[in-house]
C-alpha cells in the first residue's frame, strides 16, 4: 500500500501503534499536537514540525523573513493547543546549493523575533544539502501546572467553543496567489493572517486555569481538527455552521466563498476547545479574544454540519491532508 492510499491520518495511527508507550512518565505520545512527559518537577511538552518549500509555502508568494516566521509560529501553536509555555527551539534547515547567504539569514531573522517575542532561546540544530528548502523545528516547552489540554478527553454534552474568527489565512494565500484582487487595506490584513499567525499561548494557559481539558490548534481546517478530536476522545461532534465566527474582511471579499474558507481552509492556528457550558462561559468573561460556542460534542462518530434550521449542511473538503 502506498502513504497516499493509507492518507496521513491513517499512517500516524500506524506509526504511533508501532512505537507504543512503555515509559511510565510518558503522559501523551504520538497523535496529539506535542508529547508529554513528567519530569521532575512539572510536565515537559515537545512537538516537531516542517516547513517544506512547495508544500508549505514558495518564495514566490512568502517573503524568506516571513517563512522563518511562520516555521517557527506553528510549532509554537502546538504548545498553545497543550496549554504550556514553549521554552526552547532547535532548528534544522535543508538547503540547497544555490541558497543565498541573504535568504537564510532573512529566514533566521524572522524567527528570531517571533522567539524573543515568546521568551523562546533557539539553542541548537542542523543543516544539510537537500534538493530544495525545509525547515524542521523542535520546540521544548512545559506546562505550569499539572495540567495540560489533550486532543482526548472530550465529552458528550460538552459545548464546541473556538478563539478569535476563521478563514482569513486561506482567504491570504489566495490574494498571495493573485487569485482575488482587493483593496490595500483588506489586502494587507489577509496577507498578514497567512503570513504572520498569532501563537495563542496566553489563551491556551487560560483555558487551563478555567478548567478547560480538551483542546487543538485549528492548522488543518476547522471541520478537520474537530475530527480529531472526536476520533481521540470516541466521540462525535454536531457543528452549527452558522453559528462559525468569519472573519469580517473574508465576508466581504469572498462573500460567496467565505463560510467553506472558514472551515476547511485552515492555518488560522485560532485554539479550538471543548467544555461545559459554565466552563465556556467563564472562558468568554476572561478572555482578551473573542470566544464562540459553535456546536457541541454527542455520543456518536465524527463530525455532523447542520445549518441554522438543524439540516445537513455539505462541505466539499473538511480541511487539508498531506496524502
Amino acid at each position: 500500500m502506498k502513504v497516499s492510499e493509507l492518507g496521513e491520518f491513517g499512517l500516524i495511527d500506524l506509526l504511533a501503534k508501532m512505537a507504543g508507550g512503555g515509559d511510565e512518565r510518558l503522559l501523551i505520545g504520538i497523535g496529539d499536537d506535542a508529547a508529554a512527559w513528567q519530569g521532575d518537577d512539572s510536565i515537559q511538552l515537545a512537538s516537531v514540525d516542517s516547513f517544506v518549500e512547495g508544500v508549505h509555502f514558495t518564495p514566490e508568494t512568502t517573503p524568506w523573513q516571513e517563512v522563518g516566521w511562520k516555521a517557527l509560529a506553528v510549532n509554537l501553536s502546538d504548545i498553545a493547543a497543550m496549554g504550556g509555555i514553549p521554552r526552547y527551539a532547535l532548528v534544522a534547515l535543508s538547503l540547497t546549493d544555490d541558497s543565498e547567504v541573504e535568504d537564510v539569514a532573512a529566514l533566521y531573522s524572522g524567527m528570531l523575533k517571533l522567539a524573543k517575542q515568546y521568551g523562546v532561546t533557539i539553542v541548537g540544530g542542523d543543516i544539510s544539502r537537500a534538493p530544495l528548502v525545509a525547515i524542521a523545528i523542535t520546540i521544548l516547552g512545559s506546562s505550569p501546572t499539572q495540567k495540560i489540554l489533550t486532543r482526548s478527553s472530550a465529552q458528550a454534552g460538552e459545548i464546541v467553543a473556538v478563539t478569535g474568527q476563521l478563514g482569513a489565512a486561506a482567504a491570504g494565500l489566495e490574494v498571495l496567489k493573485g487569485q482575488r484582487r482587493l483593496d490595500p487595506e483588506a489586502d494587507t490584513r489577509l496577507k498578514n493572517a497567512f503570513l504572520h499567525p498569532t501563537p495563542h499561548i496566553a489563551e491556551g494557559l487560560l483555558l487551563v486555569d478555567q478548567g478547560v481539558k480538551t483542546a487543538i490548534d485549528i492548522s488543518d481546517g476547522l471541520v478537520a481538527d474537530l475530527n480529531q478530536i472526536c476520533k481521540a476522545s470516541q466521540v462525535g461532534a454536531r457543528l452549527e455552521v452558522e453559528r462559525v465566527p468569519v472573519e469580517p474582511t473574508v465576508k466581504t471579499a469572498f462573500s460567496e466563498r467565505a463560510l467553506e474558507l472558514a472551515l476547511s481552509g485552515g492555518e488560522d492556528y485560532e485554539l479550538l476547545f471543548t467544555a461545559s457550558a459554565e466552563i465556556v462561559d467563564k472562558v468568554k468573561k476572561a478572555a482578551s479574544c473573542p470566544v464562540t460556542a459553535i456546536g457541541e460534542i454527542t455520543a456518536g462518530k465524527g463530525v455532523t454540519l447542520v445549518d441554522k434550521e438543524g439540516n445537513p449542511f455539505k462541505l466539499a473538503k473538511a480541511g487539508w491532508e498531506h496524502f
